[in-house]
């Protein structure tokens, strides 16, 4: 059983290929620019099972063509992570492509049971200097790099995804010590630079909550363009997204 907060049908923007996405609910982190503050309560949510989920899977089958795709997100899958296991066992084993998004804060042997069931790895660097990550997220970056380490240390494919903020995660000497770190990661298929965005403000004002993050402006162009200049030199792969 896990705890789902929704799922999508159509998912294209931030995993490879069309994904059947599942959210779930309960975060870890309290990141500043959260698009979904909501996952974080402890009600919303309705307990779902395997089999549930994956006959909402299979009635989507004209998506996949044969190929399919299933990317568990949510606002951190690894607080579910024995749910999460029966779940992708299943799905392996009807020959249908895992991948995790996670904040990747978490590393212990269930996580790691959770990693031999898991196709593709898609983790957050929020921030290379643990000072500004407990700024951004209340949290340590130090598990984050652990985890990152370990994908290697399994030969796991993996993704990381960046959130450039102007002012909180634009520093230039952190962005190329981000690239120094990731240099020599073999199994690193692609390093996503993603614009900071507000669209979680109008969640927390409808839940009454303050915006911290309200006089910060959108990353223009050239900042994008110049952080991504900074990590071509050390990450083969570095997209920015426009």
């Amino acid at each position: 059983m896990l705890n789902v907060h929704s799922t999508e049908t159509f998912g294209t923007q931030d995993w490879p290929g069309i994904r059947f996405l599942v959210f779930l609910q309960w975060c870890n982190f309290r990141c500043l620019y959260c698009q979904n503050p909501d996952t974080r309560n402890h009600s919303g949510w309705k307990e779902v099972s395997d089999e549930e989920l994956i006959a909402m899977i299979e009635k989507e089958e004209a998506y996949f063509w044969n190929k399919w795709w299933v990317t568990v997100s949510g606002w951190e899958p690894l607080l579910q992570t024995k749910g999460l296991i029966s779940f992708f066992s299943k799905l392996q084993k009807l020959w249908i492509h895992t991948a995790l998004d996670t904040n990747a804060s978490i590393l212990n042997d269930d996580v790691k049971k959770l990693l031999e069931v898991t196709d593709l790895v898609l983790p957050d660097i929020k921030h290379m200097n643990n000072a500004w990550h407990e700024r951004i997220t209340g949290n340590s970056n130090e598990e984050v790099l652990q985890f990152i380490d370990y994908l290697e240390e399994i030969w796991k494919q993996f993704r990381v995804r960046y959130v450039l903020v102007p002012g909180y995660t634009d520093q230039l000497e952190y962005l190329d010590k981000m690239g120094k770190y990731l240099e020599w990661k073999k199994f690193l298929q692609r390093l996503e630079i993603l614009p900071y965005h507000t669209l979680g403000k109008y969640k927390r004002d409808e839940l009454g909550r303050d915006y911290e993050l309200e006089d910060v402006k959108l990353p223009h162009k050239e900042e994008l363009i110049k952080a991504k200049e900074i990590l071509d030199k050390y990450v083969k792969n570095v997209y920015v997204r426009i």
